[in-house]
């Protein structure tokens, strides 16, 4: 098996409205920018992200359930955020970032983050209602 050269590799290209609402939707989560920056180089398993221990980690402002938090993950992987991460037996209950969510991380990684406005959670909050299947 040959090995990927990095520099070879192009860079995606998505639609400013896409990118927007990526942006918008980590932004209003209930998760801190350190669980993005881990996923950068690893994957992060759900046991790590829900309760106390996603608090000790730096991952999430305050304690999560697993439904809470499984919710949310799920809406950054239907924005195109994340991905669940799958082994040779299946998807398993780690979660990684997808190319998009790379660019948005690596580009916040050398800057402040942005400030979440009323208008951003609004925005997030109607993007996932009607998203909903039912």
């Amino acid at each position: 098996m040959s090995a990927v050269d990095a520099q070879n590799q192009k860079t995606l290209t998505y639609p400013p409205k896409t990118i927007e609402r990526a942006k918008r939707s980590l932004l209003c989560c209930p998760f801190n920018f350190g669980l993005f920056a881990a996923m950068l180089s690893q994957r992060v398993a759900m046991s790590e992200i829900v309760g106390n221990s996603g608090v000790n980690k730096g991952y999430t402002k305050a304690s999560l359930s697993e439904l809470r938090a499984d919710n949310t993950l799920a809406w950054l992987i239907q924005v195109g955020v994340l991905r669940r991460e799958v082994d040779g037996q299946g998807i398993t209950d780690s979660f990684r970032l997808t190319p998009l969510g790379r660019q948005i991380v690596e580009q916040w990684k050398h800057q402040p983050l942005p400030t979440v406005t009323w208008g951003d959670r609004i925005l997030n909050f109607v993007a996932r209602w009607f998203r909903l299947p039912f």
